[in-house]
């Protein structure tokens, strides 16, 4: 309905306005009449009538376009609105039109001209042998005939005869043009403007990139070259190109070089034309996309961040988009004070390398490095790597950092001394943030102290830096976050193996001294009262993480860090060091007295010794030895795709903790298979479920990283497979109701029109509608008559829906609001308040405006509910600005001219008014002291308002929901409801003041606590537990009444003791206490306590760590029972094969039975193995299952046993024949299998010692042999290719000896490739080139890895190659100081014994040897005095008998007796 004002003095009805269809103001642009000048000089004036400021909508303007020749004859006139076509070209240069919507504001020109032929082409390209049509034409006239004309660049211009048509068709190219004639004497047009027409030769051009590099950076020069293809070689050629910075005329050249920018990204085409023809050309070249990449900054990662001393780091260096053609550069950051910040010193061969990898030997302290790379001619570098550190916790390094309070976790807005110590005067403290992020300085930095008041965004790494670029020890701190919750007091740096330590938990009021329960790496560790734990002698088995828990609430996880307890503190050299001087101390003292010996007369003889070999006897670390640290990883994935049971290499893994997801409802995830580990190409299932029991209307979400990584959805399983290292991180899972979801085509609804609204439920059917609309000013109410999921509405609002289904109606959650309005003409008024609060007798000012005009008045309305119609407030309509002194719904409009022109209303603005009464809390009953369990009201009254509805606002000390009415009823008072209780009342637009506090204290009673012991989470079938019922608050003797509803009722005593536990044991207990003195007073019952008894027997979980290794590494054992809890002790077994029962028995290892700790060590690990684990808790001990056999694997061929394959590589084809043949001194054989999906088996086909296979997908496993007197293998990976079609890549079985030559080759079913091979190493391209063969002629440890091969756009699977030492550099005594050492005692040994040889030659007496009486058995020697003989020994090595291998982590040399005190003086009575 449309609106009319009503006469001056009436008043209108509100009801009626709401209903009236909003017209907004056109707030014309002012138009800005600029004249267009066409190519006639003439100039046009475009004016307008009436000439006002602004127009509103109905109004009607006109347009007049006029000539300043005074001529108006033969001229067409046009109008363009900003800058397009508005009124076309005419003869009337008058223009008349209504003001219908906004639309009409904008900019306006005018042009006119005198007529003017058009030439227009049907295509201005000849197809090779075609021809194309040319039409001229008059604009908007008639009778005219046409002359044609055409020229080219080296001829005049002609016309062209007998062709006085419209139309032509013309065969060759060139440059035409066309005028009209007509009338007599003959008019003519202008010229228009000339057509070139081009004609098309066949041949074919493409654009070509060099270098060919699939990602080009900003900043790299790179050249594009046009070449004509199908015999274009011989002809002489010009070059057209399409594309930013090159040519923009013809040019001989057939490249453009340039160096790449931002503005470089864009198709390139070119095209080529004969030299001698202009007009003849080749088609355009496809489109070259060039995409240039902002400039690169490589990513550096490190092997590890915290070392041991003299560790070695490798440093990786990653460009995105990686490709062929990079070198690297390997930096140190040295800190730079002076500047804030660091230089980079180039690292030694640092420079330009073609490995992506940088190792670090002997790296002993805190450093940090950055990487760059490069590439072409001239070479392109790429950005600095930010700095990556590795941080060392040797607090005895040249620097120190030491933190006060001397604790690694801290409270918010603790004072925290960071303190840096060294023999330097500068220094600067560096922080390394959760987030990633490096901080250069201190804030406050005192001296060599920086002080922190610590909050959660100062948990980070810390170390000092000095002036002269030393790096300090690195230590962590963590900041609590939970102002309620607990730290854990664990030293800062590291714990010397042997020490004691003690772990405490504290809260920030209080230490806590009892009942506090501790973890280590999750596990807890202790639950008894005590309030530490105290480790008496450290053990490298305690290194890891810890955390306590007290009340419920848990802290942070903290890392202890144990070092080994060495004589010094310093790294091995120390001890190098020392033994070298002994050396050359043993040469300079003993040298000069035996040669002084020597040189007596004639007849002495020598005492000497030779040693033959100087030994080394210290016990280094053998190759292949790993600092392996475990932590709690449930999906870990290792950059190599590979077979399950390959050799495990070091990995950056995040944590995944499947049983920590946060979900709005009680989601708990999990994992299938649930392994340790996972590899590249193997599929994983995650599980959302539910703990309510029910699946259905459930939409499930996983989280990786915190981040969305699975959207919702109606599936609760989510099944991927692994291809990168990406997908290792911390997963959750959260489980939610759908949401309605509403959406609109549009939120305004034009005059007279309407929008569709579209209400949904994901994924999902089955579902009907419920729409709801309300308004600012109107209760929400739903649509009636309207279950579609689309509607169609005319009338603005807020508009929601929901989803129902199913009977009983099941109803989603509500969608979020959209609000649609009403297209309006008119301007809106804008209201804004200086306060929505009125003080009690106080006001606030309200104003109202019309944005960008003026000669406004205003209307003011004010309404006392949502419900009830706007008041006008009368003697305001001039005011822009009124006080208000009651609360309520406020709004304005605007109003101006005669008759009146409305605005639209403004939005409502709330105004609440605060009361000057002040509510009053009360308690009832009113006792001063209230006891748990007892029942107590609090009331808040409001004097003088028992009429009035009002709604309350509690304040309350444990109120997570406080109530809105004026009671507030605890039913069963506990501690925790004592504290302080205020309140306010609410009425429509009115508050009240806050009441006074009132103070409730509620004390604890003498009510009951049953308590379980041991309290284990979950209790086994056959386990002893204890009931116990204990009364506090009075030594009273008390009878005791029991209540359980499991199957055996407990007897009525304060303890039940079950010593065989069974599921009919399982049930909720609770208990109270009679006086035994009165027999009516009894306390109340106490809660209940579940116990659960599980008929399933346990079976422990065994992990091994690592699966694959070097003769001599360590290997930890793991031994997880499910549902951890204290209590369990552990029991270590070695699988030994039984042959003659086709399985295995158990032997016990040394020290292995009932360790407290759930991880076991073996050292000295030379061979494959087996290894099984069981569990045994409580008194009587109960004992679980035993778990399964985990294996660890060597693929040392010089075992005892070896296991060889034929043909020998790693990847077969399906059926292919394949023999695995057992060799050693052993009669009887099996060959066992370990397969992808964890199954261990046995070969089927055994013929003697041999297995023979015919190859399926499903023999993809690790193989090796066991014999009968219980020796086990090498072990070999073998796979086997699942494409039919595709490659295999032919790699060695066995480990490559370093140095050796390996040649790795790509073979299809039926041929081997010799040609157009590409090889991969650990995913990387390393040959490209067309050989069929990937050679290594000397293999270092840096080549191993994975390999894999690609043929034809087909892919082998990954295999991974193994290096080995030599022999000659397997033991740690091939070292640079160890050489130096043996050098040393070589020469001077040699050195010796050529001068005592020297010397005992020139004397000049025989050598004789005396031999006394056999009666004293012994020898005697003459004295070094003259006459006395010199008796001398040759030390023989005593060859160690042990058939040790090379790399054992100890090797012993025995010795005959060495003495070296000289000369027995002879009894001169023989």
């Amino acid at each position: 309905m449309s609106y009319q004002e009503k006469a001056p003095g009436q008043t209108q009805d509100l009801d009626e306005l709401e209903e009236v269809t909003r017209m907004r103001e056109v707030w014309a642009s002012l138009l800005k009449l600029l004249p267009l000048q066409p190519e006639s000089v003439q100039v046009a004036v475009l004016t307008i009538e009436p000439n006002w400021s602004s127009y509103f909508i109905g109004e009607s303007v006109t347009f007049k376009c006029d000539m300043n020749d005074g001529r108006d004859t033969d001229w067409y006139y046009t109008i363009n609105k900003d800058g397009r076509d508005y009124v076309p070209y005419s003869s009337h240069k008058d223009y008349t039109f209504k003001i219908s919507s906004t639309g009409h504001s904008g900019e306006y020109q005018c042009s006119a001209y005198r007529p003017r032929a058009t030439l227009t082409a049907g295509t201005t390209i000849i197809p090779a042998g075609g021809s194309v049509t040319l039409t001229c034409s008059v604009q908007s006239s008639d009778g005219w005939k046409y002359e044609w004309f055409r020229r080219t660049q080296t001829t005049s211009e002609g016309k062209i005869r007998d062709q006085q048509n419209r139309d032509i068709r013309v065969s060759q190219g060139g440059i035409y043009s066309c005028r009209g004639t007509r009338g007599n004497p003959v008019y003519y047009t202008d010229r228009r403007d000339d057509v070139t027409i081009e004609k098309t030769i066949s041949n074919k051009v493409v654009v070509k990139q060099q270098p060919n590099w699939p990602q080009i950076f900003r900043g790299e020069t790179i050249t594009l070259t046009c070449e004509v293809q199908e015999g274009g070689e011989t002809t002489e050629w010009e070059y057209e190109w399409r594309g930013p910075r090159t040519p923009t005329q013809w040019t001989h050249n057939n490249d453009v070089t340039f160096r790449v920018s931002e503005s470089s990204s864009e198709d390139y085409m070119c095209k080529s034309r004969r030299r001698d023809d202009s007009y003849s050309s080749t088609e355009w070249s496809e489109a070259f996309t060039l995409s240039a990449s902002n400039e690169p900054r490589p990513v550096l990662t490190m092997s590890q961040s915290w070392l041991s001393p003299g560790a070695s780091v490798t440093l990786n260096c990653e460009v995105e988009h990686p490709s062929a053609g990079w070198s690297f550069y390997w930096y140190k950051a040295v800190p730079d004070l002076s500047e804030k910040s660091s230089s980079y010193e180039l690292l030694p061969d640092g420079s330009g390398t073609a490995q992506d990898s940088y190792i670090i030997h002997g790296q002993t302290h805190t450093a940090g490095y950055v990487c760059r790379a490069g590439r072409g001619d001239p070479e392109y570098h790429t950005d600095h790597s930010q700095p990556k550190f590795v941080w060392s916790a040797d607090v005895h390094s040249a620097a120190s950092l030491t933190v006060s309070p001397d604790r690694v976790q801290h409270f918010t807005s603790d004072s925290v001394s960071l303190t840096c110590e060294g023999n330097f005067t500068e220094w600067r403290v560096r922080k390394f943030s959760e987030d990633g992020r490096l901080y250069s300085d201190c804030r406050r930095m005192t001296g060599s102290t920086c002080d922190i008041n610590t909050s959660k965004s100062d948990t980070a790494v810390y170390w000092c830096e000095s002036g002269s670029g030393e790096f300090s020890s690195a230590v962590n701190i963590t900041v609590q976050n939970d102002g309620n919750g607990p730290i854990l007091v664990s030293p800062v740096h590291p714990v010397t193996e042997g020490a004691s330590v003690s772990l405490s938990c504290s809260l920030r009021t209080q230490k806590i001294l009892s009942n506090v329960f501790f973890y280590h790496n999750d596990k807890l560790i202790q639950n008894d009262p005590r309030g530490e734990l105290k480790i008496s002698a450290v053990s490298k088995s305690d290194e890891g993480f810890y955390k306590c828990q007290y009340s419920g609430r848990e802290s942070a996880q903290s890392w202890m860090s144990v070092k080994a307890a060495v004589s010094t503190p310093e790294s091995s050299s120390f001890s190098l060091l020392m033994i070298f001087r002994l050396i050359l101390g043993f040469i300079f003292i003993f040298l000069p007295l035996i040669l002084f010996g020597c040189r007596w007369s004639k007849g002495d003889r020598c005492v000497y010794e030779t040693v033959r070999r100087c030994e080394n006897t210290e016990n280094g670390p053998a190759e292949g030895d790993y600092n392996n640290v475990t932590s709690e990883i449930q999906l870990k994935v290792i950059n190599k795709t590979r077979q399950r049971g390959d050799p495990e290499e070091s990995s950056d893994y995040n944590d995944v903790n499947p049983n920590s997801a946060t979900a709005v409802k009680c989601a708990v995830l999990t994992i299938e298979p649930n392994w340790s580990s996972y590899f590249i190409g193997e599929s994983v299932t995650f599980k959302c479920d539910m703990n309510d029991g029910r699946d259905t209307d459930w939409y499930y979400t996983i989280n990786k990283d915190g981040r969305d990584y699975v959207p919702y959805s109606s599936h609760k399983d989510y099944t991927f497979k692994i291809s990168s290292t990406g997908h290792s991180g911390e997963y959750q899972c959260s489980a939610d109701k759908p949401r309605a979801t509403l959406t609109a085509g549009t939120t305004i609804i034009p005059v007279g029109g309407s929008v569709t609204l579209t209400c949904s439920v994901q994924s999902s059917d089955g579902w009907k509608y419920e729409w709801f609309r309300g308004t600012q000013r109107t209760y929400e109410g739903q649509i009636r008559d309207q279950q579609n999921r689309d509607i169609r509405v005319s009338q603005g609002g807020i508009y929601s829906c929901i989803g129902t289904r199913g009977n009983p109606v099941y109803y989603t959650y509500r969608s979020d609001d959209v609000t649609i309005e009403i297209t309006s003409s008119k301007p809106r008024a804008t209201m804004t308040a200086q306060s929505s609060v009125i003080p009690a007798g106080g006001s606030v000012t309200l104003s109202c405006s019309v944005e960008g005009s003026a000669g406004w008045k205003f209307d003011w309305f004010r309404r006392d509910s949502v419900s009830s119609k706007a008041q006008l407030m009368r003697g305001n309509e001039a005011n822009r600005v009124i006080s208000v002194s009651q609360g309520g719904l406020y709004h304005c409009r605007g109003g101006r001219g005669d008759p009146v022109y409305y605005t639209e209303d403004s939005s409502d603005v709330t105004v609440i008014e605060t009361l000057p009464s002040k509510p009053t809390v009360t308690l009832q009953p009113s006792w001063t002291q209230i006891y748990s369990g007892e029942t107590v009201t609090v009331r808040c009254e409001i004097q003088g308002g028992e009429g009035a509805q009002w709604t309350y606002e509690w304040r309350a000390a444990k109120l997570n929901t406080p109530p809105t009415s004026n009671e507030y009823r605890i039913i069963r008072a506990t501690e925790s409801d004592s504290g302080g209780y205020s309140c306010r009342g609410r009425r429509d637009y009115f508050f009240s003041e806050w009441s006074d506090i009132i103070t409730l204290t509620v004390s604890s009673s003498n009510r009951p606590v049953v308590t379980l012991y041991p309290n284990w989470s979950e209790i086994h079938r056959g386990e002893t537990i204890t009931v116990r019922c204990e009364i506090h608050g009075g030594d009273t003797e008390w009878d005791y009444e029991w209540e359980t509803n499991s199957m055996i009722k407990a007897p009525n005593q304060n303890e039940y003791r079950i010593r065989s536990a069974s599921s009919s044991n399982s049930g909720n207990y609770r208990c109270k206490g009679r006086m035994k003195s009165s027999q009516h007073e009894t306390t109340e019952w106490s809660d209940s306590v579940t116990l659960t008894v599980s008929d399933n027997e346990p079976r422990p979980v065994l992990t091994v760590s690592p699966s694959w290794l070097s003769p001599g590494a360590s290997v930890t054992l793991n031994c997880e029972v499910e549902h951890p809890s204290a209590g369990w002790s552990f029991y270590w077994f070695k699988a030994v094969p039984d042959l003659s029962e086709k399985s295995s028995s158990y032997e016990l290892l040394p020290d292995g039975s009932g360790t407290a700790q759930d991880s076991y060590i073996i050292h000295g690990q030379t061979h494959t193995a087996g290894y099984v684990c069981r569990a045994g808790r409580g008194d009587p001990e109960y004992h679980t299952d035993h778990s399964q056999p985990k294996f660890v694997w060597s693929a040392d061929v010089h075992s005892a046993a070896s296991l060889t394959v034929s043909p020998d590589r790693v990847q077969h084809f399906t059926s292919d024949s394949v023999s695995l043949t057992c060799e050693g001194n052993f009669t009887e054989w099996r060959v066992r299998k370990f397969s992808e999906d964890g199954r261990l088996s046995d070969c089927s086909r055994m013929t003697g010692s041999t297995c023979d296979i015919n190859t399926s997908e499903s023999d993809t496993a690790v193989y090796w042999c066991e014999s009968g007197s219980g020796e086990f293998s090498s072990a070999v990976n073998i796979t086997v290719q699942n494409d039919g079609d595709g490659p295999i890549l032919v790699s060695p079985v066995h480990p490559v000896t370093e140095g050796a030559s390996v040649s790795l080759s790509c073979s299809l079913r039926t041929q081997k490739i010799l040609s157009n091979v590409f090889f991969y190493h650990n995913d990387k391209l390393i040959e490209n080139d067309p050989r069929g063969e990937l050679k290594i002629s000397a293999v270092s440890k840096s080549d191993e890895g994975f390999y894999k091969c690609q043929y034809s756009g087909r892919e082998s699977a990954q295999s991974w190659m193994s290096v080995k030492v030599t022999v000659s550099g397997a033991d740690s005594s091939s070292s640079p100081v160890w050489l130096i050492v043996r050098l040393v005692c070589g020469v001077s040994l040699i050195i010796i014994l050529l001068l005592l040889l020297y010397r005992c030659t020139t004397t000049n007496s025989a050598v004789n040897e005396q031999t006394f009486n056999q009666h004293h058995q012994q020898q005697v020697y003459s004295s070094l005095l003259a006459g006395d003989h010199c008796g001398y020994e040759i030390i023989r090595r005593s060859e160690n008998s042990e058939n040790g291998q090379r790399g054992d982590a100890e090797e012993s040399s025995d010795y005959n007796n060495v003495n070296l005190s000289g000369c027995w003086v002879v009894d001169q009575r023989f």
